[in-house]
């Protein structure tokens, strides 16, 4: 599976009074999530990147990080993926949907995407020549009038179903860039995202229509391994 592929189960709350999105609640929280910049103003820059490969190298080395964040430190749901290669395999991709502020949560889920994503073993400083890192920062959370009402491409969608006719409920998200990479077309995303989230049954249209649906928008920056020990660590 490509990068941007995380499930519920991989996306932690950052802290105990941040929000986590959760389906058929109120606009206000969605407006809440989407931050205080302006819908037009983009949030994302470079050094977000570069700052997470800090974080990781200096975890690896036991230093003290170089760069002191100077993007917005406003609070957004965010994800941070590792892909090693050529391929750019995934190595890593953990978010959350609660809004963190942006210095903080990068930090934590450099980390956590790094070292605590249970599908791999923890990166290690032999990989780091071979890795990149993809931040997305998530705005734009509308609640979709059914789960077809999402364009692939340009929207992330986060589910949230009842698994076999129980009461439990469980939620499941694919960033904007999954279905597209995957050849998708929408049934095929939402029965992945059916099957990611636990749910175990006949896929039929009337679980389909059961589907309480979120979209949503990210920004997104990649850099390399090199990227980053050109800028930030050849000249230390």
């Amino acid at each position: 599976m490509s990068g941007g592929c995380c499930g519920t189960k991989k996306q932690k709350t950052g802290s105990q009074t941040s929000k986590e999105v959760n389906h058929g609640e109120s606009s206000e929280l969605n407006h809440s999530l989407n931050g205080y910049q302006p819908r037009n103003e983009k949030i994302i820059h470079p050094e977000m990147a570069f700052y997470c490969f800090d974080v990781i190298f200096s975890q690896l080395h036991r230093t003290e990080t170089s760069i002191k964040p100077q993007f917005t430190n406003d609070e957004f749901p965010l994800f941070v993926t590792w892909q090693i290669g050529k391929d750019r395999n995934l190595r890593g991709c953990i978010g959350t949907f609660s809004a963190m502020n942006l210095h903080a949560g990068l930090k934590e889920y450099a980390i956590t995407s790094a070292f605590k994503d249970t599908r791999f073993t923890p990166i290690t400083a032999e990989e780091l020549s071979k890795l990149s890192v993809t931040v997305s920062i998530l705005r734009h959370f509308e609640d979709a009038d059914h789960h077809l009402d999402w364009e692939i491409g340009l929207h992330g969608i986060r589910i949230e179903f009842h698994v076999d006719n129980s009461r439990s409920k469980r939620s499941a998200t694919y960033l904007p860039e999954v279905a597209s990479e995957q050849g998708w077309d929408h049934t095929q995303a939402i029965d992945s995202l059916l099957r990611k989230g636990g749910f175990k049954g006949v896929v039929t249209p009337e679980v389909r229509n059961s589907i309480k649906l979120v979209r949503y928008q990210s920004e997104k920056v990649s850099v390399s391994w090199q990227d980053y020990w050109v800028k930030w660590r050849k000249c230390k």
